[in-house]
């Protein structure tokens, strides 16, 4: 597999080798050899999630308090969806940045995500399929959110499905209500550049 780091530090798009024949494909979409050798320590796995979405569903920003964060490594098993990474670490040379990474069934990519980054992503046709893997648990009083429509963050998201028909941004009540950056900043809700920093060090001994 390749591996290679966004703009965004810390996280990672991992595209694996893919083996096929006439009987269909084989890959591996985590191995932890080249990860350590890439991130600087192993990811801890806690918790494996599931998401299928339609066309258009928007997820995220999501975040976590840091220590321990949650750090997720993602890929999409069906369907094509648009994974974006942004830099929520108050302090960082790099806060407010987004990259992102299309995750789909063809190229098969994953897109890795350490402690103290911010998370969404958008289904490009129905069905999209997402599978990650979480370093933490879900713990709902140190998760929280910023809206993924925030003009300051900018994030581009499509405006088309794979299929050529438009797309309408689909978000939950809870992210439709999420504050924007400038304002989850103002509430402590983000984690600070040297509380992750601190945080990655005691993971990496």
């Amino acid at each position: 597999m390749q591996i290679r780091e966004l703009s965004v530090p810390d996280a990672f798009e991992i595209t694996p080798k893919q083996f096929g024949d006439p009987r269909g494909v084989f890959l591996e979409w985590f191995k932890s050899g080249p990860f350590v050798e890439a991130v600087g320590y192993p990811l801890d796995l806690q918790q494996a999630n599931c998401s299928v979405s339609a066309a258009g569903v928007l997820r995220g920003i999501h975040l976590a308090d840091v220590p321990p964060g949650q750090a997720k490594y993602v890929t999409c098993a069906r369907g094509a969806v648009l994974d974006v990474v942004v830099d929520v670490r108050v302090g960082s040379p790099t806060f407010g940045r987004w990259d992102s990474v299309l995750l789909d069934d063809a190229d098969r990519r994953a897109i890795y995500l350490g402690e103290g980054l911010g998370h969404a992503f958008m289904a490009l046709e129905d069905d999209s399929t997402v599978l990650y893997l979480c370093s933490s648990g879900y713990a709902p009083k140190r998760e929280h959110g910023i809206h993924p429509l925030d003009p300051a963050v900018g994030i581009e998201w499509p405006t088309t499905a794979r299929d050529g028909s438009p797309l309408t941004p689909q978000l939950s009540e809870k992210d439709r209500a999420a504050p924007s950056l400038a304002e989850a900043e103002q509430q402590g809700l983000l984690p600070t550049v040297e509380a992750v920093e601190a945080y990655v060090a005691s993971l990496r001994g």
